[in-house]
């Protein structure tokens, strides 16, 4: 009995040793992870984990996103995380999601991976219409995501319809136009072609470099109302506050950048934001639940953070690794221009490669040809020789007829004819044969002739044979000087020598000229890209004004129409923060004051 009450209280020991854990779910944009949390672990503890799992160091931008009762919120870093109101079934569910923005994503997104989950969040947002993307911009961005998707454009392989099940347009863009998917297809591709040569990330991060530019990209909304109890939007991003119109999200109406203010907080569902400038008066607004508040807060803290983070010189951690990307961003570059040579020369070698086997067809052919006329010479000397001995053997026939001939006439002449009769008979049969010897002199002198022309012909026949024969031994030599050329350039560039030894020679210790060429190849490439733009807005406004007939009128929605008449009048969201930033901080806070 004893035995078994010390068995049982082993076990119980045993038991609470074992730490308590609970499955955790984690959805990032391409993928989904899980994850066994200790009970006792903070919010740290399990972003931190993730971070790890995908090699991310650029966590600052990150978090961790859960919903409750219709609104979202992020899981705090130092609170437990069983703490937060999340559901109580497993596994419990976060997504992994950009929480701040970038100001310059060109500029401040390091690793590759960071860029990558930027581009899959913000060509989300743009398909699911929480960023307003007007249709031609719509056009190009789709070209660069099939150009990260798949690769440079090959005619022989990305044929009509192979972007049919993709989606690379907000709905909104394909029912504004009376355009069939194939027409779709045909725009998208045609600048998808135009990339050719960019690696996927810098496929991604033009994507990003025209995506943030547009006027609803890294705002976070949220409805408030002032003091009057106007209804406002309160737009939340990496420049500042702004408020909007609640029925216009592109143009807001004012802006406070993040260094003219001092202070925010919170009181229940009032707002309190004080500008750095002690002399102006604090300004309030009210939204519409306390967690909406928190939410608020928590981005204008880490909003605001970064803003003075990037005006500040980088850590040693941010230094170190924009060396690295340089560095790997260099290697990857001299290994594009590897690969672009070998490339290069495997073309260049195939297209010689099939030159030579199209001059080779051509000498057979011409063989054959030379083969095919030697053997119509031949025959053709035989039959002229055996025409020219016949004709001989006629003329000698001839001759030796009109040899008796003119012996007959010589007896009849030496012949006494006796009476008249006999006589006139004797001179006609003389002039009969003196007729038909003339003839025969005639036949036998033509047929001479005709031999002589048949020699003749026959000489040349034997001349013609003799220049073919030459021919042919020239085409046969040539056939075989061609034979091993062609086998040589069939191999792959790759397989000689020299590339060997550049592969031999690629390093990761960059020398000061390396670096100097690479600075010289990034301004030349600045200059390319401020042509590229240029020729690409001109491609937009042409593209714009090319489905402008297509366009349904009555299907264009209130941003729509927002976005035309900004546009034309250029009060677009950075040209009406810059204009409103002019203005004093004490006007901007008694115009709030005022809506």
């Amino acid at each position: 009995m004893a035995g078994a009450i010390a068995s049982r209280m082993s076990f119980s020991s045993l038991k609470r040793k074992q730490p308590k854990t609970f499955t955790v779910r984690i959805m990032t944009m391409d993928a989904e992870m899980e994850f066994n949390c200790e009970v006792k672990w903070k919010g740290k503890d399990l972003f931190d984990l993730v971070c790890r799992t995908l090699g991310l160091r650029e966590t600052w931008f990150f978090g961790l996103q859960y919903t409750i009762k219709d609104t979202v919120a992020w899981l705090k870093m130092d609170k437990k995380v069983l703490d937060h109101d999340v559901p109580t079934e497993e596994p419990v569910t976060f997504h992994f999601l950009a929480k701040f923005y970038p100001e310059n994503a060109e500029e401040e997104l390091v690793q590759e991976i960071t860029q990558h989950l930027f581009f899959l969040q913000v060509k989300k947002q743009i398909l699911d219409e929480k960023i307003y993307c007007p249709p031609e911009a719509s056009v190009l961005l789709a070209s660069y995501a099939v150009q990260a998707k798949y690769g440079d454009y090959d005619p022989s392989v990305h044929q009509r319809g192979f972007l049919a099940q993709e989606e690379l347009l907000p709905k909104r863009v394909i029912n504004l136009y009376q355009m069939t998917p194939e027409m779709w297809e045909e725009r998208i591709t045609a600048w998808y072609a135009e990339h050719r040569g960019r690696a996927r990330d810098e496929a991604e991060m033009e994507y990003l470099k025209i995506a943030q530019d547009l006027e609803m990209y890294g705002v976070n909304y949220f409805a408030i109302r002032n003091k009057k109890g106007t209804e406002l939007l309160l737009g939340v991003d990496a420049l500042g506050l702004h408020i909007y119109d609640p029925e216009n999200r592109l143009s807001p109406k004012i802006s406070f950048p993040w260094n003219e203010i001092r202070n925010i907080s919170y009181s229940d569902k009032e707002f309190t934001i004080k500008p750095l400038d002690k002399k102006i008066d604090v300004f309030k607004f009210n939204s519409s639940k306390l967690r909406v508040n928190k939410l608020i807060l928590q981005l204008c803290i880490g909003n605001h953070d970064l803003f003075m983070r990037r005006r500040k010189a980088d850590s040693l951690e941010v230094q170190q690794m924009k060396a690295q990307a340089r560095e790997e961003k260099a290697r990857k570059q001299m290994e594009r221009q590897r690969l672009a040579r070998e490339k290069q020369m495997r073309e260049e070698a195939e297209r010689t490669r099939d030159e030579l086997e199209r001059r080779l067809l051509q000498l057979k052919e011409e063989a054959t040809m030379a083969n095919e006329a030697l053997m119509r010479s031949e025959e053709t000397a035989d039959l002229l020789a055996e025409k020219a001995q016949i004709t001989e053997e006629e003329a000698k026939l001839l001759a030796q007829k009109a040899a008796e001939a003119e012996q007959e006439m010589q007896r009849i002449k030496a012949t006494a004819i006796r009476t008249e009769e006999e006589k006139r008979l004797m001179e006609q049969k003389v002039l009969e044969a003196e007729m038909l010897a003339l003839k025969m002199a005639e036949e036998s002198e033509r047929r001479a002739k005709e031999a002589d022309q048949l020699k003749q012909d026959l000489q040349e026949a034997r001349e013609s044979e003799r220049r073919a024969k030459q021919k042919l031994l020239e085409i046969t030599s040539k056939s075989s000087y061609t034979q091993p050329l062609n086998s040589g350039t069939t191999a792959l560039p790759a397989d000689s020598p020299s590339f060997s030894l550049l592969g031999e020679s690629l390093s990761f210790d960059f020398k000061d000229t390396d670096m100097k060429r690479l600075s010289m190849e990034i301004e030349k490439e600045k200059v390319e890209y401020l042509e590229k733009s240029k020729h690409l807005q001109e491609q937009l406004n042409e593209l714009k004004t090319e489905i402008e007939v297509l366009k349904l009128k009555e299907r264009e929605t209130a941003l729509d129409l927002l976005h035309g008449e900004t546009a034309e009048r250029g009060t677009g969201k950075h040209n009406t923060i810059k204009k409103l930033t002019l203005q004093s901080t004490k006007s901007r806070v008694a115009f709030f004051e005022e809506l």
